[in-house]
């Protein structure tokens, strides 16, 4: 028996039976890998996770504080007819860290569309001891007037907001400095 060879069968294609059907693909050495365990256990607990989620979101929390000092007051004491007089200390309240207006910087901004609002908010702040260094626009979108301070300022931040009459105050964010308070002001800030 021989053969034909590969020109050959080029040339004869009357030889190959009518095709039925859509092309076929060769097989090729294309497998499927199945995952680690590590990533079945994976699976498994996140799923588990979330039926424990959706199970238990809808329960009160079973959290409780538990306050004994009533009982061991009262293991202490005995019984007595008369009553006692017990002076309970109360602890003294920390002192509220004097702010010297002079030495926190202020920086204030006009988001109002009105000219010369930050000037004449400039113009108090330092009239109350504030050291205020600049005075600009904002452009951007701020909800109302408010006092920005870095965290190591935020009693200045309150007592600026107080001295000027803000009624907000909000920690720095974005591209505000963090040696200064800031002030942005918008159409409702005080006159």
């Amino acid at each position: 028996m021989t053969f034909p060879t590969f020109p050959r069968l080029l040339r004869s294609t009357s030889a190959l039976p009518p095709r039925r059907g859509p092309l076929r693909r060769p097989r090729d050495e294309r497998g499927v890998a199945f995952p680690s365990p590590l990533v079945m256990l994976s699976v498994l607990a996140v799923a588990m996770a979330s039926i424990t989620f959706v199970a238990t979101r809808d329960q009160a929390p079973t959290e409780r504080r538990v306050d004994n000092t009533a009982t061991i007051a009262s293991a202490d004491q005995s019984p007595s007819a008369e009553p006692t007089d017990t002076a309970v200390e109360k602890p003294k309240p920390k002192p509220e860290p004097r702010i010297k207006r002079g030495e926190v910087y202020v920086e204030v901004f006009n988001n109002s569309g009105i000219k010369g609002l930050a000037a004449i908010t400039a113009a108090k702040a330092t009239g109350v001891g504030w050291a205020v260094v600049g005075e600009d626009n904002w452009y951007g979108v701020v909800p109302t007037t408010t006092v920005y301070f870095p965290p190591r300022l935020r009693a200045a931040g309150e007592q600026l907001a107080l001295d000027l009459g803000i009624k907000r105050t909000a920690p720095a964010v974005g591209v505000m400095k963090r040696d200064r308070l800031t002030i942005i002001l918008t159409t409702d800030a005080p006159q």
